[in-house]
């Protein structure tokens, strides 16, 4: 740049530079020193749109050509929203490590060492009103992890791979808790009453102890469960005219 010329300068030295030339030597400064430390090509942030600009998709800037985007990159603004994105990322990698992973927070299974199969009982039940045939489990778990509850799930013969050929005229009742083995009981290939107050389970945080209770639906139900008109049904409100 030439500083011989200016007004109110001497022969041989520099005069007092404007404002704009001030700033193209500076942008033609940080040009010089982005073109040592960065490559266009690997840029994630530098775009060229279909008008031919150059865009910087993490500032959501737009500059005329390269050098002015390789300013930019040496920028306040730029370096700044570096920092944040970093920072960022570094936050969403502890988050990772700690069993989350993208933004809907996703659990991770995690390994569990098994520590055996707890006690048990079972107890057969039957309705004093309808007759029906049921079981009462009673599971203790004195070691279960914090905030775990028993989870109780219904399989079929089918779906089991311990017995093989597998019996249709049995089902299996398994119930799941950390760090306890699953249990699983067998039992009779019948159709289990829904109802509130036929099928329960309850866990007592105090003692540790697991609940759940099963009744089976009586043979009359289970033959006419699917015919309109034969299944039982709650009693009706008569009223008389």
């Amino acid at each position: 740049m030439d500083y011989q010329n200016r007004a109110g300068s001497k022969f041989g030295g520099g005069g007092v530079a404007s404002q704009s030339a001030t700033n193209a030597d500076r942008r033609e400064r940080l040009r010089k020193l982005a073109l040592e430390t960065i490559d266009l090509d690997k840029d994630p942030y530098f775009f060229k749109n279909h008008v031919g600009s150059f865009e910087c998709k993490l500032c959501l800037t737009v500059h005329q050509n390269d050098g002015s985007y390789l300013a930019h990159t040496q920028g306040r603004k730029h370096q700044t929203n570096l920092a944040r994105r970093a920072a960022k990322d570094a936050q969403m990698g502890k988050k990772q490590e700690e069993g989350y992973t993208g933004a809907n927070a996703i659990q991770v299974k995690k390994n569990v060492v098994k520590i055996g199969r707890p006690g048990y009982n079972v107890t057969k039940t039957r309705d004093p009103i309808t007759r029906q045939e049921g079981l009462l489990f009673h599971i203790q778990y004195p070691e279960i992890a914090q905030d775990v509850v028993p989870r109780v799930r219904f399989m079929s013969a089918y779906e089991q791979k311990v017995e093989d050929p597998p019996d249709k005229a049995y089902q299996y009742l398994l119930v799941a808790a950390e760090p306890y083995e699953t249990c699983g009981f067998k039992l009779q290939a019948r159709e289990v009453d829904r109802n509130d107050d036929k099928y329960w389970t309850w866990f007592d945080e105090d003692s540790k102890e697991f609940w759940a209770q099963i009744t089976f639906k009586t043979e009359r139900e289970e033959r006419y469960s699917g015919v309109p008109g034969l299944a039982p049904s709650a009693p009706r409100n008569l009223s008389i005219r």
